[in-house]
Parts: C-alpha cells; sequence; structure tokens
C-alpha cells in the first residue's frame, strides 16, 4: 500500500479522535451531550454453568432434527506443523447409519480441515480452531463457521445450544480455573443469555474481558456488554510479534512509564525476529525482491526502536528482559498470509496509528520526540503488510480470501476488546497513549477506511 495513503488515513482518523473527547460535554438528554450510561453487567444469580468437557462446550442437551448418527467436537491446533487435528468430544456412533460404516469411517479422518471457528487460546498458551463433524447414512459432513452451525443447529431451543453457537462465534466458554466457566439461561422471552469470560493478553494472559450475549432462537448472537475484569498493559500493539515468541515480561516497575517502556523494548526487540524471518519465508514463496528487502529494512528500524524503548525504560526506572523466540520452521504460504493479516494489517497497522497519537499527544518531549521517528517506520511497516496482502491476495482461491477476511475480523475483534483495558494517567499523559474511548474511536476510523 502506498505509505502517502496510510499518512492521509492516520491524519484522517486522528482528527476525529480529538473530537472524542468533545462529545462527551454538556448536559445528559441534550443533542451532543452526555450519553446516558452503559447498563452493567447482567446478574448471573439464575444462571448456569455451561456444560464443559475437555476443556470444551459438551455436546449434550441439544435437539437437532433430523438427528444425526454423531456429533463430534474435534479442533486444528497452529502451533503444529503440520496443523494437529484432535477429536475434543463425540456423542452418538459414527456411520451408525453407513451403507459401509468402514469407508465412512475413513472419510471423517480424510478430511482436510485447516481453519475453523475464530481461534481461542488458554492458559497453555495453546491456540486451536474447533470444528464440528456429523455423520447421516453415507454423509460426512464438517462445519467450520458460525453460520454452518447456526444451519446444523436449526431454532436455538435449549441453553446448551445457545451456547455451542457462542463457541462457534468465537467466545470462550470452558476456561480454567472454575470461575471462567461459562454461563447460560434461558429468558422468558425465548431468547438466552450467555456470559463469557476470555483472556486478552497480548502473549501473557494479562488481563481479562467478560462479555454478555444474547443468543436469539433464530441463531443471532448480539454482544450485550463487555467489562474488563483486571487491568490490561497498552503495549500489545507495539511492533510484530513472531511466530514462537516465549511468554514473559520485563519485571515489576513502581512507575507505569517504566513498565510499558520496559515491555515495548521486548516486543520491538522481538519484531527484529518476525521481520528477519518475514524476509526468509517471503524469499521461500517467491516474493520480489523489493517485498524482501523491505522486510530487512524494517528489522533495521527495529533495532533503533529497541535501543530508544530501552533508554527510555531505564530512564524511568525499569530494566526490560530480552525477548526469547523459539525457532520454528519456516511455514506454508497460507500460513504467512494470515500471520500477515493479523500481525500487520490490523495490529501493526492499528500499532502505527498509535504512535502517531503519541507524537502528537505525549507531554513528555523526549517521549514525543521518540515517537514521532517510530510512527514513521512503522507506517512503513504496516504499508509493507498491506503491500504483502495486495500482491498475494488476486492468486488466491475463494475460501483462502474467504479465511483471511474472518482471520482479519477476528483480530479486530481482539484489538477492540484489548484496548478497552483502562491506562494508568500517566501513559495516556506523559505517553501520549490514547484512552479506551479515543482507541475505540481510532478503531472505528480504521474500521470504516481500511478494513471493511
Amino acid at each position: 500500500m502506498n505509505v502517502y495513503r496510510l499518512r492521509l488515513l492516520f491524519s484522517r482518523a486522528l482528527r476525529v479522535s480529538l473530537a472524542t473527547p468533545l462529545l462527551l460535554t454538556g448536559c445528559q438528554g441534550e443533542p451532543g451531550g452526555e450519553p446516558p450510561p452503559e447498563p452493567g453487567p447482567v446478574d448471573l444469580s439464575q444462571h448456569s454453568d455451561v456444560a464443559c468437557e475437555n476443556g470444551l462446550p459438551a455436546l449434550t442437551g441439544l435437539a437437532i432434527d433430523p438427528a444425526p448418527d454423531t456429533l463430534q467436537l474435534r479442533v486444528v491446533n497452529h502451533r503444529t506443523l503440520p496443523h494437529d487435528v484432535q477429536l475434543v468430544t463425540s456423542e452418538g456412533e459414527p456411520c451408525a447409519t453407513a451403507s459401509d460404516p468402514q469407508a465412512c469411517l475413513a472419510r471423517i479422518e480424510a478430511l482436510e480441515v485447516t481453519r475453523g471457528f475464530p481461534r481461542i487460546c488458554g492458559y497453555s498458551m495453546e491456540c486451536t480452531e474447533g470444528f464440528f463433524v456429523t455423520t447421516r447414512g453415507d454423509e460426512v459432513t464438517a462445519y467450520t463457521t458460525a453460520d454452518a452451525v447456526r444451519a446444523l443447529l436449526g431454532r436455538i431451543d435449549t441453553p446448551q445450544e445457545a451456547a455451542l453457537l457462542a463457541y462457534a462465534s468465537g467466545y470462550a466458554l470452558c476456561g480454567q480455573p472454575a470461575y471462567e466457566r461459562g454461563k447460560v439461561r434461558a429468558l422468558p422471552d425465548g431468547t438466552f443469555s450467555v456470559v463469557s469470560i476470555q483472556d486478552y493478553d497480548c502473549e501473557t494472559n494479562v488481563y481479562e474481558t467478560r462479555h454478555d450475549l444474547k443468543v436469539a432462537a433464530s441463531g443471532v448472537v448480539t454482544e450485550e456488554g463487555t467489562f474488563p475484569l483486571k487491568e490490561g498493559t497498552p503495549d500489545c500493539v507495539v511492533g510484530r510479534r513472531p511466530v514462537g515468541l516465549q511468554r514473559g515480561r520485563a519485571g515489576d516497575c513502581a512507575d507505569a512509564r517504566g513498565g510499558y517502556f520496559a515491555n515495548a523494548a521486548r516486543l520491538e526487540a522481538a519484531a527484529i525476529h518476525a521481520f528477519l524471518r518475514l524476509r526468509e519465508e517471503l524469499a521461500l514463496h517467491g516474493a520480489s525482491s523489493e517485498l524482501q528487502d523491505a522486510a530487512l529494512a524494517s528489522a533495521a528500524d527495529e533495532v533503533r526502536h529497541t535501543e530508544v524503548t530501552l533508554r527510555l525504560a531505564q530512564r524511568f526506572g525499569a530494566t526490560p528482559v530480552p525477548p526469547a523466540v523459539t525457532a520454528l520452521p519456516l511455514r506454508p504460504w497460507s500460513e504467512v498470509l494470515l500471520d500477515n493479516t493479523v500481525e500487520g494489517c490490523v495490529r501493526e497497522t492499528y500499532g502505527a496509528l498509535v504512535a502517531h497519537h503519541q507524537a502528537l499527544h505525549a507531554r513528555d518531549p523526549e517521549i514525543r520526540e521518540a515517537m514521532a521517528r517510530i510512527a514513521e517506520d512503522e507506517t512503513r511497516h504496516a504499508g509493507l503488510s498491506w503491500d504483502i496482502d495486495a500482491w498475494a491476495t488476486p492468486g488466491l482461491s475463494p475460501e483462502a480470501r474467504a479465511a483471511l477476511h474472518d482471520a482479519r475480523r477476528q483480530a479486530i475483534a481482539v484489538l477492540r476488546a484489548e484496548v478497552a483495558a483502562p491506562l494508568d494517567p500517566e501513559l495516556t499523559a506523559d505517553a501520549g497513549l490514547p484512552s479506551p474511548e479515543v482507541a475505540a474511536a481510532l478503531l472505528d476510523s480504521l474500521e470504516q477506511a481500511l478494513w471493511a
């Protein structure tokens, strides 16, 4: 993507964000005044735990018509090469009414499913995508999207069906420890209330967010409210995270600015690995020398960013910890593109916009000057991500393009939850980070102008 176009989009987004606080002034109820207070979380006193088995929603309590011989829940693990597909739970007898049961069973095991429901990462840092499998007679069918599950279930008649549809829509319901177990309740109007508590952690399970959902009998899932439960970190969008980045954070620092820049330095250093790996993978899959050179230049930029954020962290009393990145084999092109969509076209693009916001709003002059330089580099990095996307997308199948679209949509949803976490006032004032309200306005602007 032309970097000048990104700069123009960022300029427009920043103008929108400047107007956001003005929308919160005035008298309640007057045009342009303060909106009415947001509704609070739903009362859980009449909710029940979602039935779970092996860490995922159980397949009991369903009313599928016509009933399949079997319903299975399987998961795809994207941390293995090739992708590992595992059977999590199963109800019924597979291929019970098939004319040739052995051939039917062979078709189940031969299913080539590489993408499933929106990815959920657990406390073990295993990130999986689930999908359902049914057999009816000789027919073997995989259901890999929420729409497909909605068609399978038909009318949502039971609480567990509502929970399964929420899970297929990307909401965690069977976490550990026990308090993360999802909640569900049938409401008098025929709808269902489902509550999900999820980690949004960059890569370290830093904080949790509660999602209150309503599931209609027709299968429409609506998010009624989102409520941060545990304060998170504001630096989730610093740099491009490499595959294989291990969990880890800088030590505790009493000064919020020190903690922020310590972890920023760790992630900037990790981005060096990400861009060097990206260059190798671009070369492996036949990308132009221009794209490869841009990736290498981006790695050099990240060296400077690491040095700058390291000095700022030390100034505020923090000692950054170097990143640990596990060496992994180079990936298939489809995985490279999915990673580029999430890390580049969404997270790095938003991160570049945040850096421009900091360059404009940081009260501390040293931070303001540092972010002005970083913002310009990060804008080029975001442009590289979009250039890779533009070069590769025309040659993809409709299914592959749909997978990229779904990954982008899910990444935006995760990012929205991350930036909703409250920030220390020193970070919004001295470091110029956008408040949750301003961050939401920035995301809205990008979603309308770039991600639509």
